[in-house]
């Protein structure tokens, strides 16, 4: 007889009962329980459980895969209901059994088929958690950006911080709208502007025809802005 899976480390989660078991204690086939689990869930009376491949050891010593569901102690009562109603007795009985193990942490450890869903689970939040961790690099790179820069920077310095080239900056920053080009300078958008992400700073320089000491304002990218732009050229969205 399969174990009922049990996790006494994880209290939020309920402990599930194989439909192949309920179909043990019922004395009849598996699949006729797993017809009722589907007419039921179909019916709105209980959720549709989720399945488990299992891998069993037959005539000659052939293994094949068969599916069972995990059901929950609410709605295994319902099935049995369904079925034989007489044995409802004895699935109290293992339930109570049931959670009588799961009182003790050494019966998960000895137990191979809690171990199993424990280690499913783990795994199932660990990939979660590296999505996560994608999906969070982008705004880690963007905070990394913003203490790399010390106030507002050119367009050169902002690309070296990022760490891309200046005009697949400028070019991905004219592509979504944050500058324009005007009598060979960049100028920005007004609501970029508004928005903190960019701010003109005046430039001195020296007029070649005239030698005279002149200035020009020019567009600079804001650490509010730098962040931004961080997170965009990492993969994240505008």
């Amino acid at each position: 007889m399969n174990e009922i899976v049990h996790t006494a480390f994880q209290p939020e989660n309920l402990a599930t009962m194989s439909s192949k078991e309920i179909a043990e204690l019922l004395e009849c086939r598996h699949d006729n329980v797993r017809r009722t689990i589907e007419r039921l869930a179909e019916r709105g009376v209980i959720a549709l459980p989720p399945t488990e491949d299992v891998q069993e050891t037959g005539g000659n010593n052939r293994t094949y895969v068969t599916q069972e569901y995990r059901v929950g102690k609410r709605d295994s009562y319902v099935i049995v209901a369904q079925l034989s109603p007489e044995f409802t007795a004895r699935l109290v009985d293992r339930w109570q059994e049931l959670e009588a193990k799961a009182r003790d942490p050494m019966v998960a450890l000895n137990d191979p088929a809690t171990m199993r869903h424990l280690l499913l689970g783990y795994t199932e939040k660990v990939i979660a958690l590296e999505s996560k961790v994608e999906e969070l690099e982008p705004k880690a790179q963007a905070l990394d950006a913003i203490s790399a820069s010390d106030g507002a920077v050119t367009f050169t310095q902002a690309a070296k911080i990022i760490g891309v080239k200046r005009d697949v900056l400028t070019r991905r920053m004219n592509a979504m709208g944050w500058v324009y080009r005007q009598n060979n300078s960049w100028v920005a958008y007004q609501q970029h502007i508004q928005n903190g992400r960019l701010e003109y700073k005046e430039a001195n320089y020296t007029d070649e025809k005239t030698g005279l000491k002149c200035s020009k304002p020019y567009c600079h990218i804001t650490p509010k802005g730098l962040a931004k732009l961080a997170e965009l050229l990492s993969g994240g969205r505008a």
